[in-house]
């Protein structure tokens, strides 16, 4: 606890600036072993900040998946006078005693990504049931003709963590209809990309070498965690995950992973940091946001949201969006080890 406190101190001292008045948004992320936090949604947030309000400051904070540490670094920023705090919660039902003490005192609560439970300002995230469905139709899609008669493994997101039976319920409204069975299915903490590993490595040992067909996992770390055990053990079938992280994006160029979900995060990220802004400067942000949403809880009621659509991609869409989009960079992507994969995918 002590290491990681430490590391957390860390992270809190590179903000823009110190001290907690009117000019003040705070940014709270939830863990750093998924990769898209700290490579693109604080660096996108943080500029579009800078842009629209260039004496803003922005006071960081990774709580590297612990309940505890964002309590501590949430009561900090409330403490300090922090007037705005963008919040993607490690655990959604923790945050309700902390959002309503914070909104006692005037403080504006967005809640980013995750819904987290109490009296928000607004929530900015995308329609997480229907990626499930996405998630879904491209394991069955990747199955093919042998969809009706396959035996299918799911891994799941972290029971902490809202989008996660989001995800799963949109999954299995598309897969219970379409394939012979779920086979075996867990919910993994923490979204860790090694407990999938054993994970599936248990489903091996249980259900044989022939007994699954496709692995549905929520996310592309654990999509490489389920490769891993996959390949250890000679089994080549379907899998797929979220969030085109580049290490995803790899394993579909060079076929071991069928696909991922690509969700823009830069405009997700930009709406948050306009709607931070907005509140800020006690403007309204009913232009931003388009639809009223419920905690999950159903305490709180009417809740200012923005909910964005994503798209499954298979390797033959990567040129299409990560390239075009500039996700990543041609050169980050063809390393000498999938050259050979990107020039057949007609990436250059």
């Amino acid at each position: 606890m002590a290491l990681a406190m430490t590391a957390c101190g860390k992270a809190g001292d590179d903000d823009k600036g110190s001290g907690g008045d009117d000019k003040t948004i705070g940014l709270l992320l939830p863990e750093n072993k998924t990769t898209r936090y700290e490579t693109f949604d604080r660096p996108f947030m943080e500029d579009k900040i800078e842009e629209l309000c260039s004496d803003c400051k922005v006071k960081y904070n990774n709580a590297a998946q612990d309940i505890e540490t964002q309590k501590k670094q949430f009561d900090a920023l409330v403490t300090q006078g922090v007037k705005v705090i963008i919040l993607d919660a490690v655990d959604y039902k923790s945050t309700k005693s902390w959002v309503k003490q914070a909104d006692k005192q005037g403080v504006k609560v967005v809640a980013y990504d995750r819904l987290a439970e109490g009296p928000l300002a607004a929530y900015v995230s995308y329609d997480n049931e229907k990626i499930g469905r996405l998630q879904g139709g491209a394991m069955v899609k990747a199955l093919g003709s042998d969809a009706k008669d396959a035996n299918v493994v799911m891994i799941n997101g972290s029971p902490t963590d809202p989008n996660a039976p989001f995800f799963k319920k949109g999954a299995h409204s598309v897969l219970d209809k379409k394939v012979k069975k779920i086979v075996y299915e867990q919910d993994i903490p923490d979204w860790s990309p090694d407990e999938a590993n054993r994970k599936m490595a248990s489903a091996i040992d249980k259900l044989g070498k022939d007994g699954i067909q496709g692995v549905y996992a929520a996310n592309d770390g654990m999509a490489g965690g389920v490769i891993t055990a996959l390949k250890q053990r000679g089994i080549k079938v379907p899998v797929g995950g979220q969030d085109a992280e580049l290490a995803g994006v790899q394993r579909m160029l060079s076929g071991d992973q069928d696909y991922t979900i690509y969700k823009q995060i830069k405009p997700e990220a930009e709406t948050t940091a306009e709607i931070a802004v907005r509140l800020l400067k006690g403007k309204d942000i009913d232009a931003i946001t388009d639809r009223k949403v419920d905690s999950l809880s159903g305490d709180f009621k009417g809740i200012p949201a923005k909910l964005y659509d994503a798209q499954a991609i298979t390797k033959d869409e990567v040129a299409d969006t990560i390239v075009k989009d500039k996700v990543y960079k041609v050169s980050e992507i063809c390393t000498a080890q999938y050259k050979k994969a990107c020039d057949a995918a007609g990436i250059k």
